[in-house]
């Protein structure tokens, strides 16, 4: 019976391996929330409440970095080691998982045994699949450490932290960097490091490449090689859409920062010029869903809030550790866009034209983010008595799993930090899952509908 019931339960997760993610990230949410309930998680002995300890892992495993709770004082060593390795269990699997569920359904890589498609898809022998998983790892290992290391140089040398303090510091700011987790030791995240590029430069540098996605990284280390080969390199759609897309969003939401920000006496207006333009450049970088922040982010203007949604809104590159409805999806809601104004009956990007289950599938998951964000606004609105701007921008954050926050998270009611739980974990994997159903649901129509136009606009 228990062997019966157990091939049943691997044939259901099987079938649907976008359930096998879902369940994998809940059963490590409920396991960090039970190791941070411990009393010797908390700085003073005493057991956190289930739902600080439920809120905190969650945004760990979700890689988010909002809080209710400051990290540096409330968590022990204990508690903080458990924070690290949920945002890196929460990090590399959402990696490894969306890359897989991406080359499978595109049919290029099959995982035998939990994930299947009823899809098209060509399987490939356990070496294959171990090579990707060695991928990311190795990524994953080679900018941490070595992000890392310039952090902890700086700290040592550069604020006469002790060995310790500045390998810990360094390494834990790394870490949560690259897995743009947006956790901090800090209470006031990094302003204290505002102007200082040596601290700010390489953990843009690490938010930025976990957030571009592990595929774009495999296809550049992949292209170099072949490059030295050959020396020819002939670059994917959408390795090109991603990179252009993501340095077309750094540079405009560096520039816009800095000329709503340049007068405002307390974000940049007391730095000098070029301080300005770092600032501004690493805001940018953050709102990708890092949640690392060097200026108030409760002091910024109506205008760069609105500006900050959008951003984290978008997020940054698909099987990557950001959030968001990704920079893909952005990229080619743009191109059908403009190809409707042009007239023109097909949509296309860069020499290629977009097939239109992908154009169904970039609408779906953009509405449904809308649908997700104003909804849970909707109802932190009711639960709590906040500008309705703060509420926003705290939604768009939970849901882009970006981390960055007005101050409000920590004034939540336990029903008002229920629902950004929930939007946390809905915005970290409802995109991967949401596309994986519809690709592995997809099918010919055996008849053809009337046609009929109604009136649009």
């Amino acid at each position: 019976m228990a062997g019966r019931a157990g091939r049943m339960w691997r044939s259901l997760l099987a079938a649907h391996p976008a359930r096998t993610v879902v369940m994998g990230f809940a059963a490590v949410t409920l396991l960090g929330t039970v190791l941070l309930m411990l009393p010797v998680a908390t700085e003073d002995g005493s057991s956190a409440d289930a739902v600080t300890a439920l809120f905190t892992s969650t945004s760990a495993v979700c890689v988010t970095g909002l809080v209710v709770v400051d990290t540096g004082t409330y968590w022990s060593g204990f508690g903080e080691g458990v924070i690290l390795v949920l945002f890196q269990i929460g990090g590399f699997g959402i990696m490894t998982m969306a890359s897989l569920l991406g080359l499978l359904i595109s049919g290029r890589l099959g995982l035998r045994m939990q994930l299947t498609a009823q899809a098209e898809t060509k399987s490939l022998d356990i070496g294959d699949v171990r090579r990707v998983l060695l991928g990311v790892a190795g990524c994953t290992l080679a900018v941490e450490l070595s992000v890392g290391a310039l952090l902890a140089l700086r700290l040592r040398f550069g604020y006469g932290e002790s060995i310790w303090d500045a390998s810990y510091l360094g390494f834990f700011h790394a870490v949560s960097a690259f897995n743009n987790a947006g956790f901090g030791l800090h209470a006031d995240s990094i302003t204290k490091y505002a102007q200082d590029a040596w601290v700010t430069l390489p953990i843009a540098v690490a938010v930025i490449l976990g957030g571009i996605g592990f595929p774009v990284l495999l296809e550049l280390l992949r292209h170099r090689n072949r490059a030295r080969a050959t020396g020819r390199r002939r670059w994917s759609l959408h390795f090109r859409l991603t990179v252009v897309t993501t340095a077309v969003l750094l540079f405009a939401g560096t520039l816009l920062t800095c000329v709503l920000e340049w007068t405002n006496d307390d974000t940049l207006g007391p730095f000098d010029w070029h301080k300005k333009i770092l600032a501004g450049f690493f805001h940018s970088a953050m709102s990708r869903t890092a949640g690392f922040n060097s200026v108030d982010i409760g002091a910024m203007t109506d205008a760069t809030l609105l500006m900050t949604c959008m951003l984290m809104f978008v997020g940054g590159g698909s099987a990557g550790t950001a959030g968001g409805i990704k920079v893909s999806t952005f990229a080619v809601l743009g191109a059908a866009m403009l190809a409707e104004v042009r007239g023109e009956p097909t949509s296309s990007v860069m020499g290629r034209r977009l097939a239109p289950h992908v154009l169904r599938q970039a609408l779906t998951v953009a509405l449904a983010g809308v649908g997700f964000v104003m909804t849970a606004t909707l109802a932190l609105l009711a639960v709590v008595d906040k500008p309705f701007e703060q509420v926003l921008f705290e939604s768009v954050s939970a849901f882009g799993t970006v981390g960055l926050s007005t101050g409000i998270t920590a004034d939540l009611p336990t029903v008002g930090q229920l629902i950004v739980i929930l939007l946390m974990f809905v915005g970290r994997l409802g995109p991967v899952t949401l596309v994986s159903a519809l690709a592995l649901r997809e099918r010919k129509r055996r008849y053809e509908l009337p046609e009929e136009r109604p009136v649009i606009g």
